[in-house]
């Protein structure tokens, strides 16, 4: 029995090893590549630097240089920074007043709403493209800030609703009562109660919604409308690149540096990940 658990652990830790080495790989090739010159990148690939030390030493920071000045990059990190912060907050604040309605007050009907809010996560993105881009071109805010905070906001509250619900729900109920009874008001409950309690999940929340939101290329597509004034860094990265190829060297310094802040992101707020991730499996 022993020796079975030993191989089958030497099973696992391989499979392991092999799944993070091919997510790995993708990263060193577009870390290693964003460093070469435009000739090296075009005349070989990027795992020949390892067949001599001396290419090692070929290396250069031109491109990271170049890709801030290059079809206005520069602007395009500031405006998916503007988008992201703004498309993470608002229905991450939104569902939280949502969810937290939801799982501890009463009144009629509330497991009806919170049905036709998780009925929206099998609503594929794709069909409401059409209907909505119309409303934001009667509007006027197509091509906006407004009108990408809107669409994110939109998109992203099902799930976040959903999520933030299990979590509110597993709280004991006999604590709010206490702080009712102790005459805490329902904004005091939620907002010295609920609220940190829950800091797990709304990191969780947090990761997920900004991550999407910063790697979105499809919907800011649709609802930029071709206006660049207000592209972000993933669209801007899409149109660095020509019909022949041209400018790849840039593009990879821009893609990695764009690969940065999620990372970022994703490690400050990691020892909140795996306790956000199983909130509410378990009722407290």
């Amino acid at each position: 029995m022993m020796g079975d658990n030993k191989v089958s652990k030497i099973i696992i830790n391989i499979i392991l090893l092999s799944i993070m080495l091919i997510w790995i790989l993708p990263t060193l090739g577009l870390l290693i590549t964003s460093v070469r010159s435009a000739g090296d990148v075009s005349n070989s690939g990027w795992w020949t630097v390892f067949n001599s030390p001396l290419k090692f030493t070929q290396f250069t920071l031109e491109n990271y240089k170049n890709v801030l000045t290059v079809n206005n990059m520069n602007i395009a990190f500031r405006n998916s920074f503007i988008i992201a912060i703004m498309g993470t907050f608002l229905p991450v604040g939104i569902a939280s007043f949502a969810a937290f309605g939801l799982a501890k007050l009463q009144f009629r009907g509330k497991m009806l709403i919170y049905g036709l809010i998780v009925g929206l996560l099998v609503i594929p993105l794709q069909m409401t493209f059409i209907p909505i881009l119309r409303i934001f071109n009667t509007l006027g805010i197509s091509g906006s800030f407004v009108g990408l905070w809107i669409a994110h906001t939109g998109y992203g509250l099902p799930f976040a609703v959903f999520l933030l619900y299990n979590f509110f729900s597993s709280l004991p109920n006999d604590l709010f009562e206490a702080a009712y009874i102790d005459g805490a008001s329902l904004w005091t409950v939620y907002y010295r109660l609920a609220l940190p309690l829950s800091v797990p999940a709304l990191a969780s929340l947090i990761i997920f919604q900004f991550l999407w939101t910063w790697n979105d290329l499809l919907v800011a597509l649709i609802y930029l409308g071709g206006t660049q004034d207000v592209a972000p860094v993933t669209v801007r990265l899409a149109n660095l690149v020509g019909s022949y190829g041209q400018n790849w060297h840039v593009l990879t310094a821009g893609a990695f540096i764009s690969i940065v802040v999620p990372l970022i992101i994703f490690f400050s707020l990691q020892k909140y990940f795996i306790k956000g991730i199983l909130a509410g499996s378990v009722k407290g």
